[in-house]
């Protein structure tokens, strides 16, 4: 017989009340064998470096016992481990009874350590690329300044804000501290030495950068996490920049065939690209152009970037070695490449800037710099692209003298010429405004002539194309016409150029007619075709009508070839041919019926010396040859020069040279000794 509901009620209670009476003592025993089973799993899994399921097994715990407080301190160090930091303070802020100071202060620097780590990458806003690195510094500046710290916690914020402020481009900052930390004897850890070994690259101290990476190196020598720097790449430069460039040759080359093209990863499959010899090859490419080798950076580059041609690192640098070797146009399509697949890619907005300046396409220039700037403000390269825009839009002054000794015909015993110019700023981003002086002189034995000239133009520029006119009346008392000059340099290609000059009272005419009051009408092109730095050949033709009715046709044309090249050092090799014809003879100046000659020519080129813009640059050219005559018998000519290029700063160049020339002059041979003088102030 079944009870009454009101019956079975009171029975239930009974049964449950007999069960906990029974067996909650086994139950409640169970919670914590269980509990203790958890948290020695998370523990395992922790010290195992498996943090993930160390942390689902401590999310089981506090599911079942939410107020358990060893599980919730291991939430937070787990949490704080895996960089997430920001939720680890809102739980710690919540643990009964609170952390002590030491293990909140712990937390912050933890916290630091991650902000740091997550200014590497791409920034929440690209108008402000620096916040997340600026709110760590901010917040590694509150600890290292705090004098009531524990002075190891302040030494440790007060490195991680050498590094924060290395990221946020403030270089200047970790350089001062750096140096404080150093009389105070303070050791920095590989990680640390490395963030300030960047920082005195940017300070120019790259002796000490370089020691600094070697010791990091000799510490840590890797392997390196994925989100971390190579140094030995930073290592290269640093050797570049002092001045060792075989150590910065060896450095990368090394680093590039130490690592592996691919690399596997647990759980895939297929092995992967390995980013870091991406990274070493790349740099290694880059070195060349660096040291004025393109052509070598050109063939490695090139087939990376058929391999992989959505790289925008890669294609950014092929566009830089490009406009090296003068192909602007080819170097801007890479840029335009590079900067669609990474807006962010501020090398390509320079390069693009590089590359309209070298075409004379001057009015995207500000905004590709601006673009730059906005990106990456405190950027060094950023700030030096920009400098180099003012200077080469603003004021350019030039100034060139040649002094000469011998006994040529034209020239006479003693000789000299000297041009000085002012041209202004950019108008318009097309045009210049230009004041031009010259000044010749010659003795001859007829007695002294002088030639000169003061006047005013214009400079016109467009994609490609620079032009020009100019008025120069004479201000000697030989002939007064005034010179009205006109002329374009055409760049119609990478590859093909022409040039042309013309003037009404030229300074072709031999200062010898200049005496007798000859002057000439002069025409002057040239077609240059120029496959690279490496191959160039040229054929130019002249056109001289002079005013006692004799006309002058004259033809040149030369092949140059590059027959070595070595770390900032080059050695060309060519040939060049040409002759005249004049329709009259017997005339004051020298003007043979016809004339012809040829000579093998060598150049050598290569810096003496650098560091940064401060430059010296030595070239010797010479070239041996025979020079006919007609009517006297071919002989030999020769001419060597050699001469230095100083560049105390950016934006001035001083030059000087030393010359001598012989060749025979109507079946006499004559000789010259030439001094040369330069100056240009502006870029």
């Amino acid at each position: 017989m079944t009870p009454p509901r009101t019956a079975r009620v009171p029975r239930a209670r009974l049964c449950l009340a007999l069960a906990l009476a029974l067996h909650g003592p086994l139950a409640l025993a169970a919670a914590p064998s269980e509990r203790d089973a958890l948290m020695a799993k998370a523990r395992d899994e922790r010290s195992a470096g498996h943090r993930i399921d160390a942390l689902a097994h401590c999310q089981e715990v506090l599911a079942r016992w939410p107020d358990d407080r060893e599980a919730q301190t291991l939430n937070v160090a787990l949490l704080t481990e895996m960089g997430a930091t920001t939720r680890a303070r809102e739980l710690a802020a919540r643990l009964q009874p609170p952390q002590s100071v030491g293990d909140r202060v712990h937390l912050d620097a933890d916290h630091i350590a991650h902000e740091i780590r997550w200014a590497n990458g791409e920034p929440a806003d690209p108008r402000a690329p620096y916040a997340e690195a600026d709110r760590a510094v901010a917040d590694a500046r509150r600890l290292a300044d705090d004098p009531q710290l524990d002075q190891g916690l302040r030494q440790r914020a007060e490195l991680d804000l050498l590094v924060a402020l290395d990221q946020a481009g403030r270089a200047d900052e970790v350089v001062t501290r750096y140096d404080a930390l150093r009389q105070r004897n303070v050791a920095l850890p590989a990680y640390v030495e490395r963030a300030v070994a960047d920082a005195l690259l940017v300070r120019r101290r790259p002796a000490e950068a370089a020691t600094l990476y070697e010791d990091s190196i000799a510490k840590d020598p890797g392997p390196y996490g994925a989100a971390d720097f190579e140094p030995r790449i930073g290592l290269m430069y640093a050797y570049l920049e002092s001045g060792q460039t075989d150590k910065a040759i060896r450095t990368i080359d090394a680093l590039a065939a130490k690592e592996p093209t691919w690399t596997r990863v647990p759980g895939i499959r297929a092995p992967i690209q390995n980013q870091r010899k991406v990274d070493a090859d790349l740099n290694a490419a880059t070195l060349r152009e660096y040291v004025d080798m393109p052509a070598d950076a050109y063939d490695r580059l090139l087939p990376m970037s058929r391999e992989a041609p959505a790289n925008s690192q890669i294609r950014r640098e092929l566009g830089m070695v490009e406009l090296a070797r003068g192909w602007p146009r080819r170097a801007q399509e890479d840029f335009n490449i590079a900067g669609t697949l990474d807006r962010r890619d501020v090398g390509a907005y320079i390069g693009e800037a590089d590359a309209a300046r070298v075409l004379n396409d001057y009015e995207s220039v500000d905004e590709d710099l601006g673009v730059a700037q906005t990106l990456a403000d405190r950027n060094g390269r950023v700030a030096r692209a920009v400098q180099s825009w003012n200077r080469g839009r603003g004021w350019q002054f030039d100034l060139s003298t040649e002094q000469g000794k011998g006994s040529s015909p034209d020239f006479g015993d003693r000789d000299a010429t000297t041009q000085a110019s002012a041209a202004s700023p950019l108008i318009d981003d097309h045009w210049r405004v230009l004041a031009l002086a010259r000044y010749s002189t010659a003795d001859l034995p007829e007695g002294d002539v002088r030639r000169s000239r003061v006047g005013v133009g214009v400079i016109g520029y467009a994609r490609g194309l620079e032009a020009y006119v100019r008025a120069l009346p004479a201000a000697d008392r030989y002939v007064g016409k005034t010179a009205l000059e006109a002329g374009f340099d055409w760049s119609i290609t990478d590859h093909w150029a022409w040039a042309t000059d013309y003037s009404t009272a030229g300074d072709d005419a031999p200062l010898r007619g200049q005496y007798y009051g000859i002057s000439a009408k002069t025409l002057d092109t040239a077609v240059t075709w120029k496959a690279s730095e490496l191959t160039q050949a040229r054929v130019g033709l002249s056109r001289d009508n002079f005013s006692d009715d004799n006309k002058r046709t004259s033809w040149t044309a030369s092949l140059t070839q590059r027959l070595h090249t070595a770390p900032n050092l080059a050695l060309d090799g060519g040939i060049e041919l040409g002759g005249s014809m004049n329709t009259l003879t017997d005339r004051p100046y020298f003007n043979p019926r016809r004339d012809k000659s040829y000579a093998v020519t060598g150049r050598l080129q290569n810096l003496l010396g650098q560091f940064y813009e401060r430059a010296v640059t030595q070239r010797i050219d010479v070239a041996v040859g025979q020079y006919a005559e007609q009517g006297y018998a071919t002989d030999w000519m020769a001419t060597i020069r050699y001469g230095q290029t100083f560049q105390p700063r950016a934006g001035i160049r001083l030059g000087w040279g030393i010359g001598w020339h012989n060749q025979p002059y109507d079946g006499q041979r004559e000789h010259r000794f030439v001094l040369d003088l330069t100056m240009h102030w502006g870029e």
